[in-house]
């Protein structure tokens, strides 16, 4: 004996699986722009504390990001940045 389901019982269940389907990508997409909001007023405290002369390495760590991240923000802002150091430069003497 084969268990059949009726066609409007798998129609029914495809369609309770869309709708979920459909409120699990709202809530990512809700949660991306919470994200998207939140990182962007950190990126803008990050440079006004910087404009005001407040330390970058406090700054870095106090926003949580990497170096290379709060450099990327502070030359998008227009304020001076050193070159990157050249990989395995570490220790030498610029030339």
């Amino acid at each position: 004996m084969t268990n059949v389901i009726p066609e409007d019982e798998r129609a029914a269940a495809l369609r309770s699986q869309a709708e979920a389907l459909r409120a699990v990508k709202a809530a990512a997409d809700e949660r991306d722009r919470i994200i998207a909001d939140a990182q962007a007023a950190v990126e803008h405290a990050a440079v006004q504390a910087a404009r005001l002369g407040a330390s970058r390495n406090r700054i870095r760590e106090e926003a949580g990001v990497s170096p290379r991240t709060l450099y990327d923000w502070l030359a998008k802002a227009g304020l001076p940045v050193r070159p990157k150091r050249p990989k395995g430069a570490k220790g030498e003497a610029p030339r």
